[in-house]
């Protein structure tokens, strides 16, 4: 297996690849997303979020494979402490992508953003909160019934690391 790297992600030629992995239903069914329009529109903030220098790629022999997104705040008040997002290829997961993705988080946000709690938003039921388990991160609260797909409801669970 190719070693994974990761590097600033390329808003003129990533975002075609985070697209199609947002497109996946799998993908959807945890993300507050539920059509191609509203994959379109989160795109395009991650492609901002790129063009600020917030965001990253994993790849794999040179294809993408996982993307990474901080929202770092444009207010000094809350410059300590940021949510993000992670998705990572279906047909790449549990290959390390997802924890080689987490921990560049961690040391970007501890060390370029000065970033002192990550913090995540993750649906009960996703396999992901696995992940953030293992790698310290400790629930804080619960927003029940905060997504509603098809007339079901799904509870957010939050999540947050002191770095």
């Amino acid at each position: 297996m190719s070693e994974i790297t990761i590097r600033k992600t390329n808003p003129d030629s990533d975002m075609t690849y985070l697209k199609q992995f947002l497109l996946d239903p799998d993908v959807l069914r945890y993300f507050p997303m539920i059509n191609e329009q509203e994959v379109n529109d989160s795109v395009g903030m991650w492609t901002q979020s790129a063009k600020k220098g917030f965001a990253y790629t994993a790849e794999l022999g040179g294809i993408p494979v996982g993307f990474l997104q901080l929202y770092i705040s444009p207010f000094e008040k809350l410059k300590h402490q940021c949510l993000f997002s992670i998705v990572v290829d279906k047909n790449h997961r549990g290959k390390g992508i997802g924890t080689e993705l987490m921990e560049h988080c961690m040391r970007v946000g501890k060390e370029e953003f000065g970033l002192e709690i990550l913090h995540l938003e993750v649906y009960k039921g996703n396999p992901a909160k696995r992940l953030y388990d293992r790698l310290g991160f400790v629930e804080y609260g619960e927003h029940p019934d905060f997504l509603k797909e098809e007339g079901a409801y799904y509870t957010k669970i939050l999540m947050q690391k002191q770095l």
